[in-house]
């Protein structure tokens, strides 16, 4: 686990400085190991559990262990070292996999002293780099660097080189139902469906619609504008035009209370001698709303 001080660091010492490690085992073409590598067994090596990819695709698994199988592993593994003669992968878990189904009995490594924060940033940028990652798989990676270490979305966004726009829109997407983020992990929906989902009232019924008639982003926006217009219940221009009463202590009290807890305006509307009403939250910022989502999926 990482100390308290490696969740205060910020990013430490920087994506970039890690990644030429990583960027190392690009240029390394020859058959044997340089004096930075060493030869480990297989059975020695493990991967991360903390991997923010979930899915290998077996097609591309099985084309890198027939190159591996006839070439060997050109590219070593980056790994760190958890015990006495046992590492973790930091970077290429599809080439042990692959070394693995190719029935090699030892890898080419380079090991390197990585904190669990730094594991989880290289795996993370390796994979965004090369287009590894489904949208759920790389949300859920920001999450993980967010909840388990601090990092806010505009330190993630400088880092990795993202805008923070669209860290934000993919962290969004881990408040679909989980049916939804399967259909995303999948590939039957893309990134753009899903966004345009998130404040559907049922998302995974158009979702299913979006799939069954292969709408385009565009028309699952209108398609969703357009349930929360049946959803939504009398003509706001009727709404408009009803008298409106002025609320009682109790419900001013209670509009006070929640503002506090939530940190963010509430606002109460009751009606007279009924039972329903309607709770309005506004919002100042994207990490206000984020949290706000958070409060309500954990719920």
């Amino acid at each position: 686990m990482a100390s308290k001080a490696d969740r205060k660091r910020g990013l430490g010492r920087g994506l970039s400085a890690l990644m030429s490690d990583v960027a190392e085992t690009e240029t390394v073409v020859s058959a044997g190991p340089s004096a930075a590598e060493r030869m480990v067994p297989i059975e020695q090596i493990a991967p991360n559990p903390d991997q923010p990819r979930k899915r290998f695709v077996e097609g591309d698994l099985d084309d890198l262990t027939a190159s591996i199988r006839e070439k060997g592993v050109i590219q070593p593994l980056i790994v760190r070292s958890v015990a006495d003669n046992q590492y973790e992968i930091v970077a290429g878990e599809r080439r042990w996999r692959a070394a693995q189904a190719a029935k090699l009995h030892e890898l080419p490594v380079v090991v390197r002293s990585f904190t669990d924060v730094e594991v989880l940033e290289v795996a993370i940028i390796e994979n965004i780099q090369r287009a590894d990652l489904n949208p759920v798989e790389e949300a859920a990676g920001y999450r993980q660097l967010m909840d388990r270490f601090g990092h806010t979305q505009e330190k993630l966004a400088e880092a990795l080189g993202k805008s923070r726009s669209h860290i934000a829109n993919l962290l969004r997407l881990l408040n679909l139902p989980e049916t939804v983020l399967e259909m995303v992990r999948r590939g039957d929906l893309s990134s753009g469906h899903a966004r345009a989902l998130i404040p559907a009232r049922d998302p995974l019924k158009l979702a299913q619609m979006i799939v069954k008639d292969g709408l385009s982003v565009r028309a699952t926006e209108a398609l969703v504008k357009r349930h929360a217009v049946e959803d939504s219940g009398p003509d706001p221009a009727t709404a408009r035009r009803t008298k409106v009463e002025p609320k009682d202590a109790d419900t001013k009290a209670l509009e006070d209370d929640l503002s506090a807890s939530l940190g963010m305006k509430v606002v109460l509307t009751h009606k007279p001698g009924g039972e329903t009403g309607q709770l309005t939250l506004h919002y100042k910022s994207l990490d206000d709303l984020d949290e706000l989502c958070r409060i309500l999926s954990a719920t």
